[in-house]
């Protein structure tokens, strides 16, 4: 049975919670104070099924006072029913829950013309004309116009079929699309703990799933479901939903929280959106303070427009993503001044009123252009650091299954790189590549005795705010392409350690030193002496001879490769003709032909070679 969202709308008294209660046989009145003054103060809630449909009527307050709770149940809805009282018409929360539900671009809707029993035909038929000229070109302009009384029944039936034949033409919501829950009422029921409630915008909610409680960034767990006042195990986007959550008291839940698929979504300071204003209303000075509605939320913060986008920053976070509609209301006097549409809620700092600024803006409008421009475009704008494929989500209002499609059309248009979670322009990769191509040369030509340079330098200095997986990646395709060497130095593929003749000279004397001194070297300064070198020119051959593994540096003495090489050998041969020798320190000095000096470091290499182990005073031989 699909389920379908229908909010009420119109001005004080004109029967809206009458309506409802004469549809559904439920009192959405749930609050004392309402039932008392006749009025609905908050929003009420009743269900009712009528033939593959489970109506959901969320109804909303008509009093001035009461907009922002009206706005609260008109997010989520997908119809709507303006209602209009026969014996008073159109009045003026009539027009401004109307253009509320214009601005927030419901779907469908119809109108009912309510109290027919109070008035003649002749009048009904006069303000249905008045409702005509207030819908003319919008969403219900032509809209059904349906007489009821709720007193006497007349008309219920026709209102219901009506209802059932606008259903079969309402768009579903994306059930796989991340979860997305505004919450509209936040309660505690004895023996459950915290319970809210809400339309699930989108996503499939699970009990014992982990979510995320939004702006305040808590993890809650679902410890049962309630799907229009029944318990359920799964509930589907379009639903009204009761959540009992585990891991947050009451006191923690607001109305105007969010609950989330965990890192799905994050609030937002800064939004780029474009502006819509209510006709009567004049340009918003820069910076105007005004009052931003989304999902059940509302936000004070400041609009800067420029044309027909603007900029809102606002004073706490929203949790938004692109294509959210928002109400715009003056923060005093309190009234509706227009709507807008999120195209960015993480735009990058920077003007909108330079050429740079409006391109951007004009590259993110959502009529203008097809969703892979766009999508290219914040691909662009991310540069070397790339978008991660999260924010197609999280930033680009995308579910999983169509953030997965994008990006295969970006790749295969040659648009983007995909490289592990990131996207890339493939020019940017290109620049990158060429700019560490011209720093080795640099470099080559700078220091001609070195291997190349340092790994993490090269990505400190010429990749600086590229994530590490985009650094990997075109390392990989420089080497495919022999032109790169990358180990612990990056090098060009052609570079080779180029010496003067007196370096070639002094690294084979000293190379020789070592070689015939075996397991007693020479000091540095007698080896120095001895290859009759300055000391710059031999520091810089010993340093090559170091890092080429020709010498190895046993605490602080030098020893040539070959001689520990040779002595690994031997000692580990001592176990084939006596497999339970042991080595200690004066047998090790008196065999080799050493002193104190020299055999103890060379006992300790031989531990951490894996060579030998030392138990007590000597060492066996593993």
């Amino acid at each position: 049975m699909r389920s379908i969202v229908i909010g009420t709308a119109g001005h004080i008294d004109h029967g809206k919670s009458a309506l409802v209660r004469a549809l559904t046989g439920t009192d959405p009145d749930r609050l004392k104070e309402e039932q008392e003054r006749g009025i609905t103060i908050d929003l009420g809630f009743a269900h009712l099924q009528q033939g593959d449909f489970n109506f959901a009527f969320v109804d909303v307050p008509g009093h001035e006072r009461f907009v922002k709770n009206m706005l609260a149940g008109a997010g989520g809805t997908d119809l709507v029913m303006l209602i209009v009282a026969a014996d008073e018409s159109v009045m003026p929360q009539t027009r401004e829950h109307f253009h509320i539900c214009r601005l927030l671009h419901v779907p469908a809707g119809m109108v009912v013309l309510t109290k027919t029993d109070l008035v003649d035909r002749e009048t009904v038929d006069l303000a249905a004309l008045e409702v005509r000229e207030l819908v003319q070109g919008s969403f219900l302009g032509n809209a059904p116009i349906v007489p009821v009384s709720s007193r006497t029944g007349e008309g219920l039936e026709t209102l219901r079929s009506t209802l059932q034949a606008l259903a079969a033409s309402v768009p579903g919501r994306e059930a796989s699309g991340p979860i997305r829950m505004p919450i509209d009422r936040v309660f505690s029921m004895k023996g459950f703990g915290t319970v809210v409630t809400g339309t699930l915008v989108s996503g499939t909610v699970r009990e014992d799933q982990e979510l995320e409680l939004l702006p305040r960034s808590r993890r809650v767990k679902v410890r049962g479901l309630q799907v229009h006042g029944h318990p359920a195990s799964v509930a589907e986007a379009g639903r009204r939903v009761a959540v009992n959550l585990g891991g947050v008291d009451v006191s923690d839940v607001v109305r105007g929280d969010t609950l989330c698929e965990p890192g799905a979504f994050e609030g937002s300071r800064r939004l780029d959106v474009m502006l819509t204003l209510l006709p009567d209303v004049p340009a918003l000075r820069d910076a105007t303070r005004v009052r931003v509605h989304y999902g059940t939320s509302e936000v004070l913060g400041r609009v800067s427009s420029a044309g027909k986008f603007a900029r809102i920053r606002l004073e706490s976070p929203a949790v938004v993503t692109r294509g959210d509609r928002l109400i715009l209301r003056a923060y005093s006097p309190l009234a509706t001044i227009g709507g807008a549409i999120v195209l960015d809620p993480q735009p990058p700092r920077g003007g909108m009123r330079s050429d740079a600024g409006r391109r951007r803006l004009e590259l993110l409008d959502i009529d203008a252009n097809a969703p892979d421009v766009t999508l290219g475009w914040l691909v662009e704008e991310r540069g070397v650091s790339g978008l991660p494929t999260s924010d197609l989500t999280r930033r680009a209002g995308l579910s999983p299954a169509a953030a997965a499609e994008a990006v295969d059309r970006l790749v295969n248009a040659r648009a983007a790189v995909l490289v592990g979670d990131v996207l890339v322009k493939p020019n940017v990769l290109a620049d990158l590549g060429e700019r560490l191509i011209r720093e080795l040369q640099a470099h080559h030509a700078a220091n001609p005795l070195s291997e190349g340079m340092p790994r993490e330098e090269a990505r400190e200095r010429i990749f600086g705010r590229t994530s590490q997986q985009v650094f990997e990646h075109l390392l990989e395709t420089l080497v495919a392409e022999r032109k790169l060497v990358a180990r612990d130095r990056l090098a060009l593929q052609s570079h080779q350690v180029s010496l003067t003749g007196d370096e070639a000279r002094v690294q084979s004397a000293l190379e020789g030193i070592y070689r015939r001194a075996g397991l007693t070297p020479p000091d540095l300064a007698a080896a120095v002496t001895e290859a009759k070198a300055s000391r710059v020119v031999a520091d810089r051959m010993l340093a090559l001879l170091l890092r080429n593994r020709v010498l190895v540096k046993v605490d602080n003495i030098l020893f040539h490769s070959a001689a520990l090489d040779s002595l690994k050998a031997e000692v580990r041969a001592l176990k084939q003709t006596d497999p339970a020798v042991r080595v200690d320190v004066a047998s090790f000095k008196t065999r080799y032909g050493i002193t104190r000096k020299y055999a103890i470091p060379l006992l300790e290499y031989l531990d951490r070679e894996r060579v030998t182990r030392r138990v007590g005073e000597s060492r066996i031989v593993l």
